[in-house]
């Protein structure tokens, strides 16, 4: 049997519960609903290692944490010669397609990412044209909200292409990977009147009102300082969301044009999919738009992923509640691909779960985010120069915020199926009972009841930064020995 073709479909800032099998009432994608019932497994517990987009891509492109590379900031995207999933499928024989909203390679420098990609797909891209309607961005431009446009853009004109290149593929051919980043559902919140009908706003869940909360991070309390927004309505709000949940039903439909594409080339019973995304949304709740670097609830680290082995491999179909990190995916990829990882890394396989979802796969997940105050240079705010980033950027507010040292400190989340612990250099820290308070509305930190259990999780972060603080250069360093010089002792 040939090795499957690799396909990974990438949404930008799509939470998990933005899809009907996973409780949404609201949602619209029949899609991903029916590939998550009949032909793949969905991970409901599945955790991203940065909640932002590059330092996450960089993370689970390698089946590295964060920690490990130095790769946790917006502005370090993945250099030249390093190991990734992409270079060591491309020397195993495959060939490597990809568009090039990818947040992981810089697209401007040539040749950059001629190092890892063997075709790549470049479009002129954009928002939504002709705003109209319901459109509160003049009265608050930190929002990100635009809401309905004349036509959706962004993300059409790469899923064509890659549709297109799918058509050539052969099963004889060499394997193909495929890596399709989207925009959607990204801000700005936009969308057109087709998707934004499809939400109905009497089963939208009720948002988390920073009112409703106590004891969150300092980064929350920052971006809402800067962004100006304490006179949204419950109904801006409520519309927000709504245009966000449309974004996820258009990245349904863009989904299927994918699939289809598989099935008429013949080539998706031969292909294993990958769906996921790389963070969350804030989408309203705490009275936030987008999301933070160093901020860890369950909206901005909880992603979908939904894998598809080919059809030679055993699945078990259906939703799985085993806790995930997305480093795992690397591994699953490798292991489909029969690639031996060129360097050592932190992912599990996610087969065993795939082909029996009742088993476990880890007992703890993990998240980290956020800087040292030496360590102004990475923020986003400095290439503005010392006066820091004009009014006029879509992110003045949250450069703004992470631009304070105490509010962008360095934090790590560590969570089981009922608790969440999160460690920050001050000694600010948080704790939630996920049982009693799943939206994570009260930091429990002080309670006396919870003091061994927050503890015993402290004591499984220190392993864990432990196990996984570095790696060893696999490459034998022949400037101080050589094989033929060791002896034994």
């Amino acid at each position: 049997m040939s090795r499957p073709n690799i396909i990974i479909i990438n949404p930008d800032e799509m939470r998990w519960n933005t899809m009907g099998h996973m409780g949404n009432r609201a949602a619209s994608t029949p899609r991903l609903d029916a590939f998550a019932q009949s032909e793949a497994v969905s991970f409901e517990n599945a955790f991203c290692q940065n909640p932002v987009c590059v330092p996450s891509r960089c993370s689970f492109f390698t089946g590295l944490y964060p920690h490990v590379n130095g790769y946790r900031t917006m502005h370090y995207l993945m250099h030249d010669g390093k190991d990734t999933m992409f270079a060591e499928l491309r020397r195993a024989g495959y060939k490597v397609w990809m568009n090039a909203r990818n947040d992981y390679i810089a697209a401007n420098i040539p040749g950059e990412m001629a190092t890892q990609f063997d075709e790549i797909y470049t479009c002129q891209r954009g928002g939504g044209i002709n705003a109209k309607g319901y459109s509160i961005i003049e009265d608050y431009p930190y929002s990100h909200y635009i809401g309905i446009v004349d036509e959706i853009k962004k993300d059409i004109g790469d899923t064509e292409a890659a549709c297109e290149r799918i058509m050539k593929q052969k099963d004889a051919d060499e394997p193909l990977c495929m890596f399709l980043g989207w925009m959607n559902p990204h801000v700005p919140y936009e969308t057109d009147q087709e998707h934004y009908d499809r939400i109905d706003p009497s089963k939208m869940e009720e948002r988390v009102r920073l009112s409703e909360t106590s004891g969150k991070s300092a980064m929350i309390h920052k971006l809402h300082e800067f962004a100006k927004i304490d006179g949204f309505s419950d109904e801006q709000w409520k519309e927000l969301r709504r245009v966000y949940l449309a974004q996820c039903s258009y990245v349904d439909d863009l989904f299927g044009m994918i699939i289809d594409a598989l099935k008429k080339a013949g080539i998706y019973d031969s292909s294993a999919v990958f769906f996921l995304s790389d963070h969350g949304d804030f989408a309203g709740d705490f009275d936030l738009p987008e999301k933070a670097q160093n901020s860890f609830e369950d909206i901005l680290t909880r992603v979908p992923l939904l894998i598809k082995p080919p059809v030679s491999e055993a699945c078990d179909p259906g939703v799985a509640s085993a806790l995930t990190e997305l480093v795992d995916f690397y591994a699953t990829v490798m292991d489909y691909a029969e690639v031996e990882p060129g360097h050592d890394q932190f992912g599990r396989s996610l087969r065993p779960v795939i082909e029996d979802r009742t088993n476990a796969n880890r007992k703890y997940v993990f998240s980290e985010g956020g800087r040292r105050a030496c360590e102004k240079q990475a923020d986003e705010y400095h290439k503005y120069g010392e006066d820091g980033p004009p009014a006029t950027s879509d992110y003045w507010a949250k450069m703004n915020a992470e631009a304070d040292d105490f509010a962008h400190e360095k934090g790590t989340m560590i969570r089981d199926e009922r608790y969440k612990y999160v460690m920050r250099l001050s000694g600010t820290d948080e704790f939630y009972d996920l049982e009693k308070d799943p939206q994570e509305k009260i930091n429990r930190i002080h309670e006396e009841e919870y003091a061994s259990v927050i503890l015993n999780m402290k004591l499984e972060m220190l392993k864990w930064y432990q196990e996984t603080c570095d790696t060893v250069q696999r490459e034998f360093d022949s400037r101080f020995l050589t094989p033929e010089s060791i002896q034994p002792r």
